[in-house]
């Protein structure tokens, strides 16, 4: 089972997420009753809906993780699973997310330039470190 198949399996045990395909076209998401939260591209990139307000908020920290990739103007962020710690960051992002769409206003516009597939090239972290 892939890095991406478990933390799907663990988030679709929780109760305000329903899955479904990907408005993007490509794998599967997971939905709150307002909107995506997260899309599986691949056995190791997942997008997710975070949000600009809680990417500003968490910039700093989001930008120091090797796991997560910022596309800059998009409120959804990539994350690179690559080890089960990047899992557990996943879920938690997940729970910011929820957090932040359910406190979003409903006439603040987000997410209409969709998630981030095909605009992030992800590379393995061993590489970015220079080893």
């Amino acid at each position: 089972m892939t890095l991406a198949q478990r933390a799907l399996e663990r988030l679709q045990a929780w109760p305000d997420l329903m899955a479904g395909p990907a408005s993007c076209g490509t794998g599967r998401a997971l939905r709150s009753v307002r909107d995506e939260i997260v899309h599986f591209h691949s056995a190791r990139d997942v997008d997710l809906h975070l949000t600009r307000r809680a990417i500003q908020r968490f910039h700093y920290d989001l930008a120091g993780s090797s796991a997560i990739h910022l596309v800059p103007g998009s409120c959804w962020v990539t994350v690179h699973l690559d080890c089960e710690a990047d899992i557990d960051l996943l879920l938690s992002l997940v729970s910011i997310a929820l957090k932040a769409h359910q406190t979003r206003p409903a006439d603040e516009e987000e997410g209409l330039a969709g998630c981030n597939f095909h605009r992030v090239a992800v590379l393995p972290r061993d590489t970015v470190a220079g080893g």
